[in-house]
């Protein structure tokens, strides 16, 4: 979610009243994100997680408010065991995030904070979100992040040790499984189809800059028998009447298209079922971040038997088998780009995870989180 899409009067929200369960009950923020889903059992055992809190007068669809389990008045209005923070706060100033942790301490509930993002990939500026890390890191009971680089990152900066536990499956698994199926039929026979590398433009936010790898890669492909570039974007971006068109980037994919150079695709947002089956039909994406931390859309990919290429900036080689090539804020070094793409073409990539692996990983993410939880409580 962008900070674009964050409305900061929102109203308030009617009481949640407490589930009637033995078991813990967890005010996550945010509950309804496919990341949060998927640390809860398949089986819907372990602890309760309440809903999203949607505010009076609010739409309930095609609308977003920053989560009112961050306000003060909601900690201090509901019961729950443990205060389990992921994504939301960037619209809540750091006062806005005292008053939280506050209130919090008042009612006598741990905090638990996962840090996904040491830097915000919406910003390109890291002031604001390194202000909101020192007042959350310090103040949570327990932390938790995704890769042994931000563990290190986070003991480095503030001393603290966060449990490191992986992201977890992205895809539905019956998706996984028919993705699978798809390529193993691919597989038995000989290869007639292009080998698809696809760059994903999306809506252009802060951490991604795909403009310098464009000429990079039509370049790249080129030389590569089979190979076909597939640059897929948002209208927002590359139309002339979106709301945030880059007219540079247009024009270059646009003159690569006349060209037959690349094969690009503008459209609108895609929903769920729309974007697995983009990046099943991809043989390699090509990640164009500049900076970031972890990436949901890596493991959407090996979810679907996508390989990855993604940057030297954050932890994304940390978080799972990709190729590698050197792209920061900084420095894109191009060769080791070329090479990353060559490699996956010639089919140098780890072996995407089965189904079977991804649910045993499941089960393992919420052994591991149903522990911190006890943990925290144990010490209230």
């Amino acid at each position: 979610m962008t900070t674009s899409d964050m409305t900061t009067d929102a109203p308030a929200a009617r009481p949640v009243p407490r589930p009637r369960t033995g078991r813990l009950v967890i005010a996550s923020v945010p509950a309804n994100h496919v990341y949060v889903r998927h640390l809860a059992p398949e089986d819907g055992s372990g602890p309760v997680r309440l809903p999203d809190p949607v505010p009076v007068g609010a739409a309930t669809t095609q609308q977003w408010w920053p989560p009112v389990m961050l306000d003060a008045a909601w900690v201090e209005s509901h019961d729950f065991d443990v205060f389990h923070l992921h994504f939301g706060f960037d619209a809540r100033s750091p006062a806005d995030l005292e008053e939280l942790v506050a209130a919090l301490r008042r009612r006598g509930k741990p905090l638990v904070f996962t840090v996904h993002d040491l830097r915000n990939p919406h910003h390109l500026d890291r002031e604001a979100h390194d202000r909101h890390l020192d007042v959350l890191v310090p103040a949570a009971d327990a932390l938790v992040t995704l890769t042994p680089g931000a563990a290190a990152e986070i003991r480095d900066r503030w001393g603290r040790e966060a449990v490191v536990v992986p992201h977890p499956h992205v895809v539905p698994l019956d998706v996984m499984r028919k993705a699978a199926a798809m390529r193993e039929v691919l597989g038995r026979g000989p290869r007639e189809r292009e080998l698809r590398i696809g760059l994903h433009v999306k809506s252009l936010r802060a951490g991604m800059h795909p403009h310098p790898l464009v000429p990079v890669l039509v370049d790249a492909v080129r030389d590569l028998p089979g190979a076909v570039l597939q640059v897929n974007g948002h209208r927002d971006v590359l139309l002339p009447d979106g709301a945030r068109y880059d007219a540079g980037l247009a024009e270059t994919l646009q003159h690569h298209a006349a060209r037959g150079e690349l094969d690009l695709r503008i459209h609108d947002f895609l929903d769920d079922d729309g974007l697995w089956a983009y990046l099943a039909s991809l043989d390699v994406s090509v990640l164009p971040y500049r900076f970031g931390t972890h990436s949901g859309w890596l493991e959407a990919c090996r979810d679907l038997g996508t390989a990855v290429v993604a940057p030297s900036c954050g932890y994304f080689a940390d978080q799972a088998p990709v190729l590698t090539y050197q792209h920061d804020e900084q420095h894109l070094d191009t060769d080791s780009l070329v090479a990353a793409v060559r490699a996956a073409h010639a089919g140098h990539v780890a072996a995407p995870p089965s189904v079977d692996e991804r649910r045993h990983q499941r089960a393992q993410v919420a052994e591991a989180h149903a522990r911190v939880y006890e943990s925290v409580v144990g010490r209230r």
